[in-house]
């Protein structure tokens, strides 16, 4: 029997476009120098950002009016077919390889990154899976799986990510997580691996130990990022007075981009962005708790904890609270997977949304 339907959350629409115009706006100001430079066009990043904003808020809306059951009913055939993509990702030729990852599957001019979509395939599968099978080991091999997998491109911070997301909805969904606490231990020793043989990912471990070592060479990204945070001050330098964002920070339009928002609007937008990262993903637990049946609350929690880790682990990274991720902000930094992915759950938890009876709630809170 389905859940009756009633109006859906109108608040989570409104913040939905806010962040998102936010977002473009912030990636038409910090990428328009890294754009001029490269492809002699200032608006080139902010011209492909908007045909995924498009392609994004398309499918958002679209998601919103198919029944969430549906992805139900689908979430085997979502999942094993992400982990192909994953797969064909590692395969020379086919995977795009940048800085020493191979994580980007290009086709003609499309470009896109599988572990994005990985996110959002596994939380339907967990949601779909909790319903019927309550044996942990159901659930230790498809973890197993994309750890590996997203491990290999490597990307250690989507890794950490998609765990704390599959972790986040076994423990709503009633699970003891001691089972699953070996798959932590494992992936902190592969992790460990990771960065003790990658120079790369070393560096950045001692530079976060150590941010006043060598300026000039390891720890100059993140001598770059606190230059930004600090020349904010309260009010900032102005939306499009920021002087990091001319080539002196690296990734400034991608995984540094919140450190060029601080320093253009300061530490008062800063917080004010900060409240509406909140709020979001406040409306996006509100909807978890609520939620008509167990698919759907295991599922609006998995978008929730992806929202909220995903967020804390790129500003987290930026003001030092720990190592640089590399993960992108959520809405605002430059790349259509992530965006696109993104947009496409919390389409689904606005379907969601539709099948919560607010009357009820509300009495419920004055009782």
């Amino acid at each position: 029997m389905k859940a009756q339907k009633f109006a859906y959350d109108r608040g989570l629409v409104v913040l939905t476009l806010i962040l998102t115009f936010l977002g473009l706006v912030a990636i038409a100001d910090i990428s328009a120098p890294q754009a001029q430079n490269l492809f002699s066009d200032s608006f080139y990043y902010v011209k492909q950002q908007i045909v995924w904003v498009f392609i994004g808020l398309f499918i958002f809306f679209s998601a919103s009016k198919i029944h969430y059951s549906f992805w139900r009913k689908l979430s085997p055939f979502i999942f094993w077919g992400s982990l192909v993509f994953l797969v064909l990702v590692l395969i020379p030729g086919i995977g795009s390889r940048f800085l020493g990852a191979r994580r980007w599957i290009i086709i003609g001019p499309l470009t896109f990154q599988p572990s994005e979509f990985v996110k959002l395939s596994l939380a339907i599968y967990i949601a779909s899976l909790s319903q019927s099978h309550k044996r942990p080991l159901s659930f230790i091999v498809p973890l197993i799986l994309v750890g590996l997998l997203v491990m290999l491109q490597p990307d250690l911070g989507t890794t950490i990510g998609i765990l704390g997301i599959a972790l986040t909805q076994l423990f709503v969904a009633g699970f003891a997580l001691l089972p699953f606490i070996g798959i932590i231990f494992a992936g902190g020793i592969m992790g460990t691996f990771l960065i003790l043989i990658s120079d790369y990912r070393r560096n950045r471990l001692l530079t976060y130990l150590k941010a006043s070592s060598d300026p000039l060479g390891k720890s100059y990204h993140i001598r770059q990022i606190f230059l930004a945070l600090g020349s904010g001050g309260f009010f900032g330098l102005g939306i499009g007075n920021s002087r990091q964002k001319y080539l002196f920070l690296p990734e400034a339009a991608t995984d540094s981009l919140f450190a060029i928002v601080a320093e253009e609007v300061g530490f008062l937008g800063s917080t004010l962005l900060l409240i509406l990262f909140f709020v979001m993903f406040y409306k996006l637990i509100k909807i978890a708790i609520n939620a008509p049946d167990s698919f759907s609350k295991i599922l609006s929690t998995g978008v929730a904890a992806w929202f909220g880790i995903q967020t804390f682990l790129n500003i987290g990274s930026m003001v030092a609270v720990i190592p640089l991720t590399g993960i992108p902000l959520p809405f605002f930094s430059y790349g259509g997977s992530s965006l696109v992915a993104l947009l496409f759950a919390l389409g689904i938890v606005l379907n969601i949304s539709k099948y919560i009876n607010r009357n009820d709630f509300s009495a419920r809170k004055r009782r």
